[in-house]
């Protein structure tokens, strides 16, 4: 039976554009009848990836995701002296393992995460190509699905239409953000003045412009199925809690970085509730489906959250086999116990 982390979070953001939709405004979406504030689930998993703070802890083991994987194996084979058109055609087959490849072009259809092992694989056998003059065989081609290192794949999973037998089942699910209240998202009108302009021929600005803005309370839900992320990590269990962790710490530390500058949207977690268990997964954003309009909003929401967990439990029984909160409002708890929890 599978053993599955839960977190919730509370996330509060000052007037920013973390998330925006085609038209450059805040995404939202409708809940309880009242528009909320959205962020989604693929701008969440992409800053946490791409984030300092997850590449130092899981540096060697992050994959990349790219279309160009052909152009890289295909600059090796040059670089080691094979003619451009061998070299063309061995870098497609090569690249055509991630990916159906595009019509004449070294790049492939979808974007493909690759993992750094893959990654080897496919410059190794580049190398050896090139030294024994030959294309690749069918089974050397087979062999590049290498023991799966890769904590992002392992975690977010990976789908290759063209390339089934690559497909990794994603061990973390990661609902999109919806803020605890109803918003209005407003007009932020601004100019900007030519510095050289002196006022005298022409007062007027240099630059109109306007942007979307709003301000929420975000409540948050991750699930991993630990078994899963072990199982994708070839059974390295050190591998997949050093995953865990520093897939928490980014959750509850880095912000989606739509309109950074503009806004200094940078927060943490105000409040993360964990739990574990072998029990079937369930979000708590029930407990949001009416706005949050008390005055404290991060307190009403945290006691909202906590109500509905135990509301839960007393109608399907114990929901988890453990929990540990932590508490900013308050000062309660500490992410380094938090953290010591999910991985034990």
């Amino acid at each position: 039976m599978s053993q599955f982390i839960q977190l919730h979070l509370l996330t509060s953001y000052a007037p920013s554009n973390l998330n925006r939709d085609d038209l450059g405004r805040p995404k939202t979406a409708k809940m309880g009848g009242f528009e909320r504030l959205r962020v989604s689930s693929q701008s969440l998993k992409r800053n946490w990836r791409v984030s300092d703070l997850f590449e130092q802890a899981m540096a060697g083991n992050i994959g990349i995701r790219t279309k160009r994987f052909g152009v890289e194996v295909y600059d090796a084979l040059l670089a080691a002296g094979v003619k451009e058109k061998s070299a063309k055609e061995w870098a497609t087959s090569i690249a055509g393992v991630f990916g159906k490849g595009k019509k004449d072009s070294l790049e492939i259809e979808q974007l493909a995460h690759i993992s750094p092992a893959e990654q080897e694989g496919a410059l190794a056998l580049a190398k050896l190509l090139a030294a024994e003059d030959r294309a690749p065989t069918e089974t050397e081609l087979n062999l590049l699905k290498a023991d799966q290192t890769a904590v992002d794949i392992a975690l977010f999973g990976r789908m290759l239409a063209s390339s089934p037998a690559f497909n990794v089942e994603a061990a973390c699910q990661v609902a999109h953000a919806i803020s605890v209240h109803s918003v209005v998202v407003e007009d932020d009108y601004f100019t900007a003045v030519d510095d050289l302009n002196d006022g005298k021929t022409d007062s007027g600005s240099s630059h109109i412009g306007e942007s979307g803005f709003a301000a929420a309370l975000f409540y948050s839900y991750i699930c991993i199925n630990k078994t899963q992320l072990i199982d994708n990590l070839d059974g390295n269990e050190e591998l997949a809690n050093s995953a865990i962790k520093a897939l928490a710490e980014a959750a509850v530390k880095i912000s989606p970085t739509g309109k950074q500058n503009s806004f200094a949207s940078r927060a943490y977690a105000s409040f993360v509730l964990a739990e574990k268990g072998t029990q079937q997964p369930r979000s708590l954003s029930v407990a949001f489906l009416k706005p949050i309009t008390d005055e404290d909003q991060a307190s009403a929401a945290i006691a909202a959250l906590q109500l509905q967990a135990d509301n839960f439990d007393k109608v399907y029984g114990a929901c988890a086999d453990e929990r540990y909160a932590i508490n900013a409002i308050q000062g309660e708890g500490s992410f380094d116990e938090l953290a010591q929890f999910i991985t034990q």
